[in-house]
């Protein structure tokens, strides 16, 4: 594909090294020359100095023959101007846009041909609230992924001793378990890749990514690894919108209390906020955290935008004593280093936000995909139509599809159904597929196997 990427800042320059590797021709707009450089050091891609927003900057990034623009600037206007002008003088056929802006979020009916072309909004803000949320909800889980509308997760979990399927056979989570539904989709020791099946033996310190229905998900846990108790005071450092979002969708549940520095932005949390405690100071301090009973708070959440004050109040908070910390980090060159350290949990908001982007890139209809380890793995929902002479999945067993090396499929959705995978399932047109790839490389191969072929039309 074709595509223009507007913004050079950390969500387009992550989102341009991931569709630059699989071949796509990108074209990278941004005023700041000095990123653009950085770029394209390091990538094989063509970059543009100006504003995204100005016509004649786009005709010189090519957007007349673009398939999409996807415009993710720091500025809800840049982003919003530029998807207008895309639709309107040069028709691009799939515009994206970046608003982060919660004053826009109230207003649906501004976003449509008519009005502010932007075919799919995008906000890194509401998808990293989500995915804080769910692992709020999950103690234990490293990460946790929906699919199907949130009928099937797809979780990944650090086995512990003590938990019953340790040095066991996959098989025996059949026999001691046999009414929970669940496959376990990928197992990775020592950082490689191994493809389970039945006489796989799951060991301590495995990293276990595996597919079951929503209410399972404590249950096939608790064989991983000893449960958590579950959380319920929660301390967040950061006011901004992350930190509104994330307290105003666990207050409810939860204890919450926010740690924010400016006075201002204090007075407008706890104005809009219903039972979250709002605190003025700064998360950094030793003696206000011991004021608040750090060492009985279950999740530290570092949320602001500097990564190096969330770090060292992540770190900080942990050493006084609280259960599990979770940290924002934007430069992607930390996360690594303090993922072996106190940290228990390292996000990246480009990964998040990527995730969300991907299913509108990937060939075939793909309705869902979550990025994992960062990039280097995929998980995907896709959905199986045509007939048996027009698909190269439909009508066929799973055993019989020509699956690329390091491709699983987990489950099948057939309308209210989960059909968890085995060699035997057929798949049917309309199926919603879900698949794990432990290797990137192969993302086109599995597009190609749900491409309709010609007879279908």
């Amino acid at each position: 594909m074709k595509i223009i990427i507007i913004g050079a800042g950390q969500v387009g320059a992550t989102l341009a090294e991931n569709l630059a590797n699989e071949d796509n021709d990108i074209t990278v707009i941004d005023p700041d020359l000095t990123r653009l450089r950085e770029l394209q050091d390091r990538l094989d891609i063509q970059t543009v100095e100006g504003s995204g927003s100005h016509p004649a900057i786009l005709a010189q990034a090519g957007c007349n023959d673009a398939d999409m623009l996807i415009a993710v600037s720091n500025q809800d206007e840049t982003n919003m101007v530029a998807c207008q002008v895309a639709h309107t003088l040069f028709k691009t056929p799939t515009k994206i846009g970046r608003v982060r802006s919660s004053a826009y979020a109230g207003y649906p009916e501004l976003f449509n041909d008519q009005a502010l072309p932007i075919d799919v909004r995008i906000s890194p803000e509401k998808e990293v609230t989500k995915h804080l949320s769910r692992l709020i909800r999950y103690p234990g889980a490293l990460q946790v992924m929906e699919f199907a509308d949130g009928k099937v997760q797809l979780v990944v979990v650090k086995a512990e001793k003590g938990g019953p399927l340790i040095d066991q056979p996959i098989s025996f989570l059949r026999e001691h378990m046999p009414s929970i539904q669940t496959r376990i989709a990928a197992i990775y020791r020592d950082g490689k890749s191994i493809k389970p099946d039945g006489n796989t033996c799951i060991r301590a310190n495995d990293e276990v990514f595996f597919l079951t229905p929503q209410r399972d998900v404590l249950d096939v846990m608790s064989e991983l690894r000893p449960l958590d108790t579950p959380y319920r005071r929660i301390i967040i450092a950061g006011g901004g919108n992350i930190g509104e979002r994330l307290a105003h969708s666990l207050e409810k549940e939860y204890r919450v209390k926010i740690i924010e520095r400016d006075l201002e932005r204090c007075r407008y949390l706890s104005e809009n906020l219903d039972s979250t405690i709002v605190l003025n100071g700064d998360a950094s301090k030793k003696e206000l955290l011991l004021e608040e009973n750090i060492e009985s708070t279950d999740v530290f959440c570092a949320l602001t935008n500097n990564d190096e004050a969330n770090i060292m109040s992540s770190m900080l908070a942990k050493v006084l004593g609280v259960r599990t910390v979770m940290t924002i980090i934007n430069n992607p060159a930390y996360v690594d280093i303090v993922q072996e350290g106190m940290i228990d949990i390292a996000i990246s908001p480009q990964q998040t936000t990527i995730s969300s982007l991907l299913s509108y890139i990937r060939r075939g209809d793909v309705v869902n995909v979550h990025s994992m380890r960062k990039g280097a793995a995929e998980a995907l929902e896709a959905v199986a139509h045509g007939d048996m002479r027009s698909s190269k999945v439909v009508g066929r067993s799973i055993a019989k599809i020509n699956l690329p090396e390091g491709a699983t499929i987990g489950a099948v959705v057939r309308g209210d159904d989960i059909i968890l995978a085995t060699g035997d399932v057929v798949i049917q047109a309309e199926d919603h597929v879900i698949i794990f790839v432990s290797n990137k490389k192969q993302i086109p191969a599995v597009e190609q196997l749900f491409q309709v072929g010609l007879t279908f039309f």
